[in-house]
Order: C-alpha cells, then structure tokens, then sequence
C-alpha cells in the first residue's frame, strides 16, 4: 500500500478507513476537551480548585483500562460497527453531564464515566482489520491511529477559541464541551449506517465464547491470567493517589480495593470458565497462536504509548524550567512530541509491512526508545536549545513508530480474537501511563527519563525472547483454521434455522 493510496476515496477499503479514522479523533477530542478549557473552569465556577482539576484529570483515564477490556470482548462478539456507534452516542451523555454540571458529584461522576471514550481506539484497530489485507495492514493501522490521535491535539488548539469567540461570557466553556459531545453524537448515528464490518458478512468472525480471550496451552492460560492481573490490579495505584488528595476516606479507599479485588477474580474465573473446555478437548493444530506474543506486544504498547501519555504530561515544565523558557514557548515546542505522531506512526506501519519482517522491525523500534530517552535523560541547560528539540523529536518518532509497528502485528496474531487481543495491548498502554506518571512524583526528569528508557530495553528484551514472526504476516488473506470454518457453519446452520 502506497502513501497516495489514502487519496483514492472511492475505494471502499479507503472510504473506511477514513471514516474511521475521523470516529477515532472525534472520540478523541471529546475525551481531551477539559484540559484546554481548565482554566476557563476554574474563572467561572467560584467552587472548583487546582486540586479538583487534578482529580478529574485523574478521573479521565481511570476507566478507560477496563472499558478497552470490555469493549475488547464486545467487538469480537458485536463486530466495531456497532460497538463504535454505540460507544460514541452513549459518552455523548456524560460528556453533556460533565458541561451543564453545577456540583462536585456530576463533574466527578461524569468525568469518570466519560473516561470510558479511551476505548475508542480499539475499535478502530478492530475494524481497519476487517478491511484490509496482512501486507497492507501496518500502514493502514499506522494511519488510522496517527491521524485520529491527533484529536486530541485539535481539541488543545480549537477549544479555548470555540468558548471564546463562538459562545463568550463564563459559560463559553460549556457550551464548546457541549456542542464537541454533539457532534459525536451525531456522528455515531452516521457511522451506524455509514460503514459495514468488512467488504462482507466473513471479514467479521466471531469466537466462541467472547467472555474473555482464548489461548491455545495450559501454559497460556496460566500466562493469560498473570498478564491479566495488572489490568485491572493498576486501579489501586489511582485509589490510592485519590485517598491521598483527601477526596477518599478511608473507608471508601478499602470499599474500592475491594471492588478491585472483585474484578480480578472474576476475570480469572472468566479465563478459567472459558479456556478450561476448550483446552480438555484440545486446539487443532491449524488453531494455535502463541500467547508469548501477545504478552511481548502488551510490554510494547506499555514502553511506548505508555511512555507517550506519561511525556507529555511533563514535558513542557521540563523545557520551560530547564533553558527557562516562557510557558507559551514551551508548551510549542513540547508539542513537536505529539505532531510527529501524524508522519511517524504510519511510517511505522509501513516499515513493518515493506521491510518483510515484522518482529524485527518492532525490536528496531523499541531499542531506539531505549537510546531516544537515554539521550533525553543527559539533556541539561548547558546543551543548545536545537539539539534538544531535535533529540525529543528523534524520541518521538520511534516512540510513534513503535506503537504503528505494535498494531501491524496484532491483527495476524489470531484473527477471531483480533479485538480482544488488541484490548489488551491498547489498556496496558495506559497501564503504563498509571505506572509512569506515578514514579514522576517521585523522581526527577533526568531519572524519569532513564526509568523510561529501561522500560524500553525491557520491552525490547521481552519482544527478542517471546515475539515471533506472525505467520501469513504479509499473505494476501489472513489464516481461517479449521475452528474458524466450524463456527461459521454453525453460525449459518442456526441462522438457516432461525428463518424457518
């Protein structure tokens, strides 16, 4: 697949492609919509702190690690149509919440529940999968993500000047977060009928059972469940960082360990119940796929998008107070981090699809991390500017290309269980957010940076240990075995019966 591919919109593949993409920065840009406008809050509510804008922050990725679960299962089950029309016109509600809400309770409660919208991005992966063949695949995920990433960039710059200039006077923030919940809304209802799950009713297989992930060993399960564990385990660090803000007692902070403690039993349950038959009876040979794999790619999105999320967070306070810039200005130039993202996560796809192998190309990617934030850790105000505005872009760019790189593996790795593999990955991306941005409160930029470059190296040394080559990673159609031909019988045998 060709850059000047993307132009050919009358072809159904592309038209899909980029109607998903557009789903995915409009989901985006909702989910990003309060912190451009923080400061608008905080002039016209007399009520609001610091403090409260930190905890809704916190409150808008608390949810989105078990809804990219949850909407994992979903897609396998529902197929992305449905799942993305759906998700996008019920966050429209709380998003609208969270805009006309008058007390501490509806922000808090609306801005935990909208952070559900972060699962947006599986979805997408799900249904770009569906459209387009293994060798044009890396590219067409890497495009798909670098561009409705980008939302998130667009709220930061169109928001503030929406509340100001369209609406004005104290409420101009509302109604800007108000009309974005709008538009999505509307979107979602077009998108319903705007797109199919694949170019036919086969592109779309489902599992047997989409309460949680198949696997193909006893082994596997065991690993399934240990790579599941910290998924929802990573709660406990917000919990915990809540309780210590003083906007928990106690008493509520033992209440949600619980209710944390639940979940992971019951998705281990969920495992057991599901995994337990199948192995008894055995996996053919041609149904096998190697958990290791996928475990390789959760480290991966966790060393990188992880590592994404965490930068920018800090990045611009690291460049105002290092070469004592204007906030204005450092906030510029920290956001060359994120605009790379719309070259560098398609390019990254696109070497993972013409270089041959993609394995090898994830390993490139993730080592180049590892020396990227080495070479960021020994920036200090003796080096010009320049060199460290082109170190952080030389960073960003195999940090984007690794997670293009990531997702032009996952849709190989076993067809029918592409959506729930792909929420796995995606959530440990923001596991690694948690985890990131809680040892920054700890450490200094210059140890931030090394600990995220060791992240990196470990990834790296995970990917050279468990990550094989896809197989039929650059065929002309993905592998259908033998369990995929059964279900699909059966799926025909009970709709033949149905409509008797």
């Amino acid at each position: 697949m060709k850059v000047s591919s993307v132009f050919k919109v009358k072809s159904p593949e592309i038209r899909a492609l980029h109607l998903t993409w557009i789903a995915f920065f409009i989901t985006f840009y909702v989910w990003f919509n309060m912190a451009p406008l923080a400061s608008s809050m905080l002039k016209s509510v007399d009520w609001l702190t610091q403090d409260d804008i930190k905890l809704f922050a916190i409150c808008n990725v608390a949810l989105t690690i078990p809804a990219r679960i949850i909407v994992g299962m979903a897609l396998d089950r529902f197929g992305p149509r449905r799942v993305f029309s759906i998700l996008m016109v019920t966050m429209s509600v709380p998003a609208l919440v969270f805009a006309f809400g008058d007390t501490m309770t509806q922000l808090l409660v609306s801005r935990l529940v909208l952070s559900s919208i972060g699962a947006s991005f599986v979805v997408g992966i799900h249904m770009t999968a569906l459209w387009f063949k293994p060798r044009d695949i890396g590219f067409a995920e890497g495009f798909y993500a670098g561009w409705g990433n980008f939302g998130s960039a667009a709220a930061a710059m169109t928001l503030p000047t929406i509340a100001i200039t369209m609406y004005g006077g104290d409420d101009g923030w509302r109604w800007a977060i108000a009309q974005s919940a709008i538009v999505m809304a509307a979107y979602g209802v077009y998108y319903w009928f705007g797109i199919t799950d694949g170019p036919d009713p086969k592109a779309h297989r489902k599992p047997r059972k989409a309460a949680a992930m198949e696997v193909s060993s006893w082994s596997d399960m065991i690993k399934l469940i240990l790579w599941t564990i910290p998924l929802v385990g990573v709660l406990g660090i917000l919990v915990w960082r809540i309780q210590n803000m003083g906007y928990l007692s106690t008493t509520g902070a033992a209440i949600a360990y619980l209710v944390i403690v639940a979940v992971v039993i019951y998705q281990i349950v969920q495992i057991l119940r599901v995994n337990v038959p199948i192995l008894k009876e055995g996996v053919p040979e041609d149904d096998k796929y190697p958990f290791s794999s996928v475990a390789a790619l959760n480290s991966t999105y966790f060393a990188n998008f992880g590592a994404e999320l965490a930068v920018v967070s800090m990045l611009p306070m690291f460049f105002e107070e290092t070469w004592g810039l204007s906030a204005a200005m450092a906030g510029l130039i920290a956001a060359s981090f994120a605009f790379v993202n719309l070259v560098a996560r398609p390019m990254g796809g696109m070497v993972s699809d013409r270089m041959g192998n993609r394995r090898f190309v994830m390993l490139s990617y993730m080592f180049g991390i590892g020396i990227g934030f080495v070479l960021m850790a020994m920036l200090n105000s003796s080096w010009p500017l320049i060199v460290a505005v082109a170190i952080t872009i030389f960073t960003s760019f195999f940090v984007q290309g690794a997670e293009g790189a990531t997702f032009g593996i996952i849709p190989s790795i076993k067809r029918r269980i592409t959506g729930q593999i792909s929420g796995m990955a995606g959530a440990y991306g923001n596991v690694g957010a948690v985890v990131y941005l809680t040892i920054f409160t700890f450490v200094t930029p210059t140890q931030f940076f090394y600990i995220i470059a060791t992240g990196a190296f470990l990834s790296w040394l995970i990917c050279l240990l468990w990550l094989k080559e896809p197989e039929g990673g650059f065929a002309e159609e993905y592998h259908v075995s033998s369990v995929d031909r059964m279900i699909e019988e059966q799926a025909n045998l009970k709709a033949a019966q149905a409509s008797r």
